[in-house]
């Protein structure tokens, strides 16, 4: 097997990345369009240009909007709504061709070093799921992030609206004056409000956006005066405390809960990658195993033992706040 040859094959598969990423990062309108679908407008119609982005994505742009299509039925987020979750700066024909690329890179990788068979298949799906598992983790890290700022955020509002200022206008204040991802959360909020949306329908969008059970308190209570009327600033001050302490208090069971939690990980996804990596690099090493059914039998008994494993410590450190 030709080193060099493989190389080059995760070079391409990098290459397709980083040109897609990029072209992808200066598409501002694109992410408008994207930010239009997820909170309920009516979809732009694509740019009518030749340009190597358009060129590029064309042919997945249908594929992705099926996708949508089908997930919203079900009642599932949409992959426009996953891309703004994460904060990814790319259209959904983009991300598509990502996942393609991926997918084809290591599959003819799969194909090259072990022949036409299941190792193929095996590489060329686990790869095209790769930039979706990126997704989920930055759209973790991002909610995290958001529920962090959340309590700092509805003290400022509560003393803006003290101040006078009325609760768009309090709203504005904090987009101005607060850092990501809670300043773009809210100068979307304001933009809805300024075309006519209500407070609780932008509030509706935003969640939409951030699944946050905090951000859902923070709806009800705008809701809630909406219909009976009281002291908004004051609700949010008593809000500003649950979620202060709420947070606290999850971070204290994360500190506590964080070795066993890696742990589990490690036990769980050290022996897959150990097999892995032996499997690729010395393939004969595992024949043996493979063609005797007592071989396919342990192998069957070691990954039941691991699931369970991890499962039993995931719900050990599950701590619900």
């Amino acid at each position: 097997m030709n080193i060099v040859l493989i190389f080059a094959v995760l070079a391409l598969c990098a290459g397709c990345g980083v040109l897609v990423a990029t072209l992808g990062l200066h598409g501002r309108a694109a992410v408008a369009g994207a930010a239009d679908m997820a909170v309920g407008y009516a979809p732009a119609a694509p740019p009518a240009d030749s340009s190597l982005r358009t060129q590029l994505t064309r042919p997945f742009e249908s594929f992705a909007v099926q996708l949508s299509a089908r997930s919203q039925r079900k009642g599932n987020p949409t992959l426009a709504e996953h891309l703004l979750r994460a904060d990814l700066k790319l259209r959904m024909g983009e991300f598509v061709l990502l996942q393609v690329a991926f997918g084809a890179a290591f599959a003819l990788l799969g194909l090259l070093r072990f022949g036409f068979g299941a190792q193929f298949i095996i590489s060329g799906v686990g790869a095209y799921l790769l930039p979706m598992r990126y997704v989920r983790f930055r759209q973790r890290r991002r909610l995290r992030r958001f529920n962090e700022q959340l309590p700092d955020t509805l003290t400022l509002l509560a003393n803006a609206m003290k101040a006078g200022h009325s609760f768009p206008q309090a709203i504005d204040t904090v987009a101005r004056n607060t850092s990501a991802p809670i300043a773009d959360e809210f100068a979307r909020l304001v933009k809805e409000m300024n075309i006519g949306r209500s407070a609780e329908q932008a509030l509706a969008n935003c969640l939409r956006r951030i699944p946050s059970e905090d951000l859902e308190l923070i709806a009800t209570a705008v809701s809630i005066h909406a219909q009976v009327g009281g002291n908004l600033a004051r609700v949010f001050d008593n809000v500003s405390g649950t979620i202060r302490e709420r947070v606290r208090v999850k971070g204290k069971i994360a500190a506590l809960t964080a070795q066993a939690r890696m742990s589990g990980w490690i036990i769980t996804l050290l022996p897959v990658a150990l097999g892995i990596l032996l499997y690729v690099i010395t393939p004969r090493y595992f024949a043996g195993m493979l063609r005797d059914p007592l071989g396919w039998g342990m192998l069957v008994v070691a990954s039941i033992s691991i699931l369970v494993g991890n499962a039993l410590i995931r719900r050990i450190v599950a701590i619900k706040v």
